[in-house]
């Protein structure tokens, strides 16, 4: 059923500076943030808030590996923001930290830019920066993350930055369903929030993360009626493998909806998770009793293979073509 020789691309694959992370630890906030990752449970089976719970650092000497183990081709690398923790004193790593990181690795990791929170910093900067790091920095998506910004997705004050957006054909990935850690609200993601958005700018093409969890069936109708609204499994594929009918059902149900098509893997988990659930989307099928029972299409090797990597690539606009052999 599998296939290694599969191109594989992942995006939403954070990195941090440790030197950051050591500098704002202090803070009230961080330990809060730290401590409400519960998500973690979930999605990788442990509990990373404690002392004793070694996970790898999140740099990119760190990710090579871990792709390499797992058959990985390319990797979206983004900034992690999370400014309000620390009172909005600094966020956790940069774009230029992003862009340093994965300078020696041409080919296998590609930046993810994250130019928010929009309307906090002030739109004229976030829309330079936008343009900025994909003219000269050759990004190749940009993470839209309303948590941590001053209103929700469809805040009429983020229309310029989705029009800046389409004016230069970017794709933009944005974290849908509810905030997982404290101090950010749930309400600015809740995916019926991209409804307006998507219909004052058709053209603007989305992918939404975690399958907007727990609300994944209002995503699926929205993906169905946007024709540029693309799913993301990433992070909540993590739980998908270690509960695999969750899984089974979120994706069944997608797929009687929605071309094959408009689903990603992504990732947006620690990295050594990383082999662990690309193999099981390698292996992913939907088992006979519920394809009965539920009507839900049987997985073809075409569906993983985009799945796993070519439908990111297509959307990101580069060669899927494979790095590791």
């Amino acid at each position: 059923m599998s296939d290694v020789d599969d191109f594989v691309a992942l995006s939403e694959c954070h990195l941090m500076n440790p030197q950051t992370m050591a500098e704002i630890e202090y803070y009230p906030g961080f330990r809060r943030w730290f401590e409400s990752m519960g998500v973690m449970r979930a999605w990788a089976g442990r509990d990373l808030s404690q002392e004793d719970e070694a996970w790898p650092d999140p740099i990119a000497a760190e990710l090579i590996g871990y792709m390499d183990e797992a058959g990985v081709d390319v990797c979206f690398c983004l900034r992690e923001g999370m400014n309000d923790i620390s009172g909005h004193t600094v966020a956790m790593s940069t774009n230029q930290f992003i862009v340093d990181q994965i300078a020696p690795f041409p080919g296998r990791m590609y930046l993810e830019a994250n130019c928010g929170p929009a309307m906090r910093r002030g739109m004229e900067h976030a829309l330079w920066e936008l343009e900025f790091l994909f003219s000269e920095k050759s990004a190749k998506l940009c993470k839209v993350y309303a948590p941590e910004d001053i209103g929700p997705l469809d805040d009429r004050r983020m229309w310029p930055f989705y029009e800046k957006a389409c004016e230069l054909g970017i794709t933009l990935t944005m974290h849908t369903g509810m905030s997982y850690v404290v101090p950010q609200p749930s309400s600015h993601t809740h995916p019926d929030t991209l409804d307006r958005v998507l219909l004052d700018f058709p053209e603007l093409k989305v992918i939404a993360y975690h399958m907007g969890w727990p609300h994944t069936e209002e995503l699926i109708g929205l993906a169905a009626k946007h024709v540029n609204l693309y799913l993301s499994m990433s992070g909540i594929v993590g739980w998908y493998e270690r509960s695999p009918y969750r899984g089974y059902h979120a994706i069944g149900t997608a797929l009687q909806w929605l071309k094959p098509e408009k689903i990603v893997m992504g990732f947006d988990l620690t990295f050594d998770d990383m082999k662990r659930v690309v193999d099981w989307v390698r292996e992913l099928q939907i088992p006979e009793e519920l394809q009965e029972k539920y009507g839900y299409a049987e997985i073809t090797r075409e569906m993983r293979a985009g799945f796993l990597g070519l439908n990111l690539a297509r959307l990101a606009d580069i060669e899927p073509t494979k790095r590791i052999k």
